[in-house]
Order: structure tokens, then C-alpha cells, then sequence
């Protein structure tokens, strides 16, 4: 496991970030170091942007309520995000939180919405979904903000899939029970995946036989027992990254 400051609040912030960078808060930011946190003038704060690595910055107090960060030093250099997609059909707002937060722990690089027949949902909130995704990074020192996409019909999606991303599609009807053995002929280390996860209710036939007909496809079942979608994003990327990810 990488080693990490658990103990300096972290924040993820839009500058760019050099020595001696001042970086402005806006207000949200400012109220939660000075009256959340309690922070004072000299405290440390880690911070990034995605693009330029981690930095140790200093509070520098302005008046009660405002607040600016300097950078101090570099603590990490920043990591290129994950080519790993994560394609699933959008859930009602709280689990939909849940569901992005945990697939952006697991290490997911983008994050993409299909519409699929069984959507309970197909208008998705693309800032908020950002929102979650800063969240988890800032809450698990991941440098690199996965992408959030605007959600695709299924079908759409899928077709404009390169031919050599493997594709780890969940279907519960899938030949091989042992999703390790399903995945085994892939080796490990695969650097372009997407991992594909259906409705609550379920891909209709057509669909599934869209996705398995994607030229690098592998089905995985994720076990005897009846997932909810947000539990099967956890469930489903955890067996990817073990078997052919960066958990090798």
C-alpha cells in the first residue's frame, strides 16, 4: 500500500500548482478547513488538481472567513489515471452516490453512464457525480479525477468500443460460474478494460447478446447470490482488479 499522510486534511483544488503557488479557497473550502477542521494560520494541507502530483501547502489566514493555501513542496508526483471504464446503467440518486464513490476507490478511470432498456434512472447529474468522484479521491489520496461521461445508449456505447479493450461484461447467466477462471486467459496487467454492469433488472436478451458479441468480451458471473447494482460495482471491480488489473 502506497504510503500516504492520513494524518493532513486533503482538498482537491482547479490551480495549477507550483512552489510558492498561493491558491485562493473558494468559501465552501475556506469554512470547511477554518470552522470544520478548525485549522490555523501555518497548518498543512495536502492538495491537487489531477495534473500536477500532490503538494504540501500552509494556511495563510484571511480575516475570519477566508482563507488561501501556498505550496510548499512536492509530496507526490502525479500518476496517469487508470485506462479501466466503468459502463453502467445510472441508479436513483443515493445509491448512485454510493456506486461512484466505491467504483472511483476501486481504481475505475472513467466512469460512463449507458441506458440500457431497465434504466431506473436516465437523467444523470454529471456535476454531481463529479462531485463524488473528488470526494473519494480526496478521501483515498488518488491523484488523478476519473473522467465523468455523459450517459450513452447501450448499444451506442458498445459499437464504438475498440476492438482490443477487453470487455468484462457481469451477466448472471454467464458459462463460467468462477469469474477468476473466466477471466484467467486474459493473463493479468490488461491496460484497456471496461467493465460493463446492468440495471437492477437486468440486461434483456438483445443486450446481452450485443455486449458478448464485442470481439475482446469475457463474461463473469459474480456469484450464487442476487446483487444490487451498487454492491456488484464494488463486487465486480474488485474480482477485475485481482485478477487482471493493478491489484496483480
Amino acid at each position: 500500500m502506497p504510503s500516504y499522510d492520513f494524518n493532513a486534511p486533503r482538498l482537491f483544488v482547479e490551480s495549477p500548482l507550483r512552489e510558492a503557488a498561493r491558491i485562493a479557497l473558494d468559501r465552501g473550502q475556506a469554512n470547511y478547513l477554518l470552522n470544520v477542521l478548525r485549522l490555523k494560520a501555518g497548518d498543512a494541507v495536502l492538495i491537487f488538481n489531477g495534473q500536477d502530483g500532490e503538494w504540501r501547502a500552509e494556511v495563510s489566514v484571511e480575516g475570519r472567513k477566508a482563507a488561501d493555501l501556498v505550496c510548499q513542496e512536492r509530496t507526490r508526483e502525479q500518476t496517469a489515471p487508470p485506462d479501466l471504464v466503468y459502463a453502467f446503467a445510472p441508479l436513483k440518486h443515493a445509491r448512485l452516490d454510493y456506486m461512484v464513490q466505491k467504483a472511483v476507490e476501486m481504481g475505475a478511470g472513467i466512469l460512463q453512464p449507458v441506458v440500457t432498456r431497465r434504466t431506473q434512472s436516465t437523467r444523470v447529474n454529471l456535476e454531481r457525480m463529479r462531485s463524488n468522484a473528488i470526494e473519494a479521491a480526496e478521501q483515498c489520496g488518488i491523484l488523478a479525477i476519473p473522467e465523468v461521461r455523459p450517459e450513452q445508449d447501450l448499444e451506442k456505447y458498445i459499437s464504438g468500443l475498440e476492438n482490443d479493450r477487453v470487455v468484462v461484461f457481469c451477466d448472471e447467466d454467464a458459462p463460467v460460474s468462477n469469474p477468476f477462471k473466466a477471466l484467467s486467459s486474459f493473463g493479468n496487467n490488461i491496460p484497456k478494460l471496461a467493465v460493463v454492469v446492468g440495471p437492477e433488472g437486468g440486461f434483456t436478451d438483445q443486450e446481452r447478446a450485443l455486449v458478448a458479441a464485442h470481439d475482446s468480451c469475457v463474461r463473469i458471473s459474480l456469484g450464487p447470490r442476487i446483487l444490487r447494482a451498487d454492491t456488484a460495482a464494488v463486487a465486480a471491480l474488485a474480482v477485475v482488479q485481482s485478477a487482471l488489473g493493478d491489484w496483480v
